[in-house]
C-alpha cells in the first residue's frame, strides 16, 4: 500500500485557516530565491508545480494565496500520521513527510482480509484525526501501488490486482516509470517508445544498448510490473536539523545569529517530539560562491534544549572568524542521537528546573495553538540575536 497526503503543506495550512477552503493556495519561501513547496490541485491546472520559482508561480496564477512554510507544524502532523500508520502495521517505510509504503502481508488477516476496507479506514482516520486528505494505492508491488494512488488524486483509493497490473501499466506514458527523467524520455522517444507498453514489447537488449545495462533492465522489468523491492521499515534517525537559505546574501552577524536561533529552536522542538537528544552540534555555512564549511562540537551531555544548541552554534559560527563574509545559507544539525529520556547528570549548583522545562511548556502551547503560536522574543521582529527567553 502507498499512502500519499494530498498537497500536504497546503492542506495543513487550509486546516488551520478554514477561510482558505476552496481557494487556490501555494506554500513556499516567498523571497527572491523562494520555490514552491506545495500547491492545491486547482493551482496545478495553471502549470504551478513543486520546485518551481515562486515568482513564476505568481505569474502563472496571481489569484492564489501565497503562504510561507511552517516546517514545525508539518513535521508534527507528519509524525501523527506515521504513528497512526504504524498502528496498522509495523512495516511502514516513510518516503518523506507526506508519503509512505506499508506492507500489509502480515497484518491483512487481522485487519479483515480486505485491502479496500483497510485503505478506506486509513483515509477516514487521517481525515478525522488530522483534518487533511490522502490518496491510497494498493498493489502487489511498490511501483504499481504508487502509480495506482497517483491516478486517483486527490482523496481517492485504487486497488490494482496482480492480474490487472499489465493492463493498468501499458497505456501509461513512459514518463510514469521510475527513473525516466527528461533525458531518458528523450532517448526513448528517439526509439519511437511512447508508452509503457512500447517499452515492454521492446527487446531488453535494445533498451540496454540505448540506455545502459542497469537502466535498460530496470525499465523493462517495471514495464511488466516486476518490482521485487520490499518495504523497509525506517531506521532511527542518526541526525536531525534544519537549514535556511537567505532571500539575499547576508553579511550581518546579527542576522546570522537570529537565523541560528530559529534553526536551533526548531531542532530542539523536533528532538523533543521524537523523544531524542543529541551530543554533537554541527553548524553549516554556505558562501555566495557556494563554498560550504561545517564545524561541530561534542557536548559533555546530550541535549534537546534549543537554548543550549543555539549557544553552541553561535560559538561555532564565531570560531569561523568570518567577519563580514557574505553567506547564502546557514544550518544547524544535531548528531549522535540518543534516547531523550535518559537520566542527566546535574552540575553542582545547577537549578533543578531551567530551560528544558521552559521549552517543554512552549511545546505544549504550540501543540495546542499551532507551530507559530509561540517563539523567542528576539525573533518577533526585533534586531537582536540574543538567545531564547532574553528580552528582545
Amino acid at each position: 500500500m502507498h499512502v500519499d497526503m494530498d498537497a500536504f503543506y497546503a492542506s495543513v495550512e487550509i486546516r488551520r485557516r478554514p477561510e482558505l477552503a476552496g481557494r487556490p493556495v501555494v506554500v513556499g519561501a516567498l523571497g527572491a530565491r523562494g520555490v514552491v513547496l506545495s500547491a492545491t490541485h486547482d493551482v496545478r491546472a495553471y502549470g504551478v508545480r513543486a520546485g518551481q520559482p515562486v515568482g513564476r508561480a505568481r505569474r502563472l496564477c496571481p489569484q492564489a494565496v501565497y503562504l510561507p512554510p511552517d516546517h514545525d507544524e508539518y513535521a508534527r502532523v507528519s509524525d501523527n500520521v506515521m504513528a497512526m500508520l504504524r498502528s496498522i502495521t509495523p512495516a511502514v517505510e516513510p518516503l518523506s513527510l507526506d508519503e509512505a509504503f506499508l506492507d500489509l502481508g502480515g497484518s491483512l488477516r487481522r485487519l479483515g482480509g480486505d485491502p479496500v476496507r483497510v485503505g478506506e479506514m486509513i483515509r477516514a482516520r487521517i481525515s478525522d484525526e488530522q483534518g487533511i486528505t490522502c490518496s491510497v494505492g494498493v498493489a502487489g508491488t511498490k511501483f504499481v501501488a504508487k502509480l495506482a494512488g497517483a491516478t486517483v488524486k486527490p482523496d481517492g483509493l485504487r486497488v490494482v490486482r496482480d492480474h490487472e497490473a499489465v493492463a493498468f501499466l501499458h497505456p501509461l506514458p513512459v514518463s510514469r516509470l521510475w527513473g525516466v527523467g527528461e533525458r531518458t524520455e528523450a532517448a526513448l522517444t528517439r526509439l519511437g517508445l511512447h508508452t509503457v507498453g512500447d517499452i515492454a514489447h521492446t527487446p531488453r537488449a535494445t533498451l540496454c544498448r540505448a540506455l545502459g545495462q542497469a537502466a535498460g533492465r530496470t525499465l523493462h522489468a517495471l514495464a511488466w510490473g516486476r518490482d521485487d523491492r520490499p518495504v523497509v521499515p525506517s531506521e532511527p534517525e542518526r541526525s536531525m536539523g534544519h537549514e535556511e537559505t537567505f532571500p539575499a546574501d547576508v553579511d550581518d552577524p546579527e542576522v546570522v545569529r537570529r537565523a541560528l536561533l530559529r534553526l536551533a529552536t526548531r531542532t530542539g522542538a523536533r528532538l523533543r517530539a521524537a523523544g531524542l537528544a543529541g551530543r554533537t552540534v554541527s553548524v553549516k555555512v554556505r558562501f555566495s560562491d557556494f563554498t560550504t564549511l561545517t564545524r561541530s562540537k561534542t557536548l559533555r551531555e546530550a541535549t534537546d534544549v534549543g537554548r543550549e544548541i543555539y549557544t553552541t552554534a553561535c560559538a561555532l559560527h564565531a570560531g569561523l572568524g568570518l567577519e563580514r563574509a557574505r553567506l547564502r545559507l546557514v544550518g544547524v544539525r544535531m548528531e549522535h542521537l540518543v534516547d531523550g529520556d535518559r537520566p542527566r547528570q546535574m552540575v553542582l549548583g545547577e537549578r533543578a528546573r531551567g530551560w528544558a522545562e521552559v521549552e517543554r511548556a512552549a511545546d505544549a502551547v504550540r501543540d495546542r495553538f499551532g507551530g507559530q503560536a509561540l517563539a523567542p522574543a528576539s525573533l518577533l521582529g526585533g534586531s537582536s540575536g540574543r538567545p531564547p527567553g532574553t528580552r528582545g
